[in-house]
């Protein structure tokens, strides 16, 4: 989070809101927002029948004339991620930014990407090799100084649970 937060503040978003894109990450978004003294909006997804697909029905907090930063642990498809930034768009945010830790992509996430209103999609480099050729969109923030020094603590029998607080 510490590295991924460096990378939004880079960024100089004006009266940003920081977006859970479903309640069961709204604890982890939070903790995003706490850090970057942002509030904290949630999207509300439906999912209908037993299928994969989910809907995005409310977003629950003021999200108007606001730069809105989308904050998960993964993608795949970026089908969520661009679902919501529709949906943030709808309900009147200036821009979209989206963060996310581990970046899997798939075919055609890309594609998705780049038709959506999401400005850029920040990723760390814990997924080194892509299936796929990453848009312009994509920035990778590296995460190496922090395996660096988790395997060095580790060979030394320190803690690593210091790497972790916030």
């Amino acid at each position: 989070m510490p590295y991924l937060c460096a990378a939004i503040e880079r960024v100089s978003l004006r009266d940003p809101v920081v977006v859970s894109p479903d309640a069961g990450f709204a604890k982890r978004a939070r903790r995003f927002a706490h850090r970057l003294g942002a509030p904290l909006a949630i999207a509300d997804k439906v999912r209908e029948g037993h299928g994969e697909t989910a809907e995005i029905v409310e977003i629950i907090g003021e999200v108007a004339d606001r730069d809105a930063i989308i904050v998960d642990d993964f993608t795949i498809s970026a089908g969520t991620l661009v679902e919501a930034a529709d949906q943030l768009i709808a309900r009147g945010a200036r821009s979209v930014t989206a963060v996310v830790t581990h970046g899997v992509f798939a075919e055609g996430s890309m594609a998705r990407l780049d038709r959506s209103p999401i400005e850029r999609l920040i990723v760390t480099d814990s997924i080194e090799t892509q299936p796929v050729e990453l848009s312009a969109k994509v920035a990778i923030v590296s995460v190496a100084p922090l395996f660096a020094e988790a395997i060095g603590r580790i060979h030394r029998r320190e803690s690593i649970s210091v790497l972790f607080q916030e």
